[in-house]
C-alpha cells in the first residue's frame, strides 16, 4: 500500500512544494515544528534511510542540502537542523527545521500556519534553491 508521501509524490494528494527533480520531493510539513519546517524525500518508496543505496543517499543528502540552504535565505533563524526519524511514515523522509530555540527540534512544539502563508512560503524557499 502506497504511503501518504507516495500519493503526494503522485498528485493524489496536494502539498506546498518547495522542489523537485527526478529523484526527489521537497515540501513543508503541514505540522511544522517551526515556520518553515521541510521535508526532502526520495521518489521512490524506502522504509529506512540506511536501507536506500549508496548512491540514492548521498543523493538525498545533497539535494537536501540545496533545499537547506535556500531555507536558511529564507527563514530568519540561527540554523538549520537536520532530522531523520521516519516512525510516523514509513517512507524516508529528512526534516529540514529552521531552529532558534531547542524546543523548535523536538517534534513537541508545533506552530500553525494558513494555507496561504504555506504556499507563499514554499513559493519563497523554492525560489532560492539553487
Amino acid at each position: 500500500m502506497p504511503t501518504i508521501f507516495t500519493k503526494i509524490i503522485n498528485g493524489e494528494i496536494p502539498c506546498f512544494k518547495v522542489a523537485e527533480d527526478e529523484n526527489f520531493l521537497a515540501f513543508l510539513d503541514i505540522n511544522p515544528n517551526a515556520k518553515g519546517h521541510t521535508l526532502c524525500i526520495p521518489k521512490k518508496e524506502v522504509n529506512k534511510i540506511l536501507d536506500l543505496d549508496e548512491e540514492t543517499y548521498v543523493q538525498l543528502m545533497l539535494f537536501s542540502r540545496k533545499v537547506g540552504k535556500a531555507l536558511e535565505k529564507t527563514v530568519d533563524c540561527k540554523r538549520v537542523g537536520m532530522s531523520v526519524i521516519g516512525l510516523e511514515v514509513p517512507h524516508v523522509h529528512v526534516h529540514l527545521i529552521p531552529l532558534n530555540e531547542m524546543k523548535e527540534a523536538t517534534f513537541q512544539h508545533k506552530v500553525k500556519l494558513s494555507n496561504e502563508e504555506l504556499a507563499e512560503l514554499a513559493e519563497a524557499i523554492g525560489a532560492k534553491v539553487e
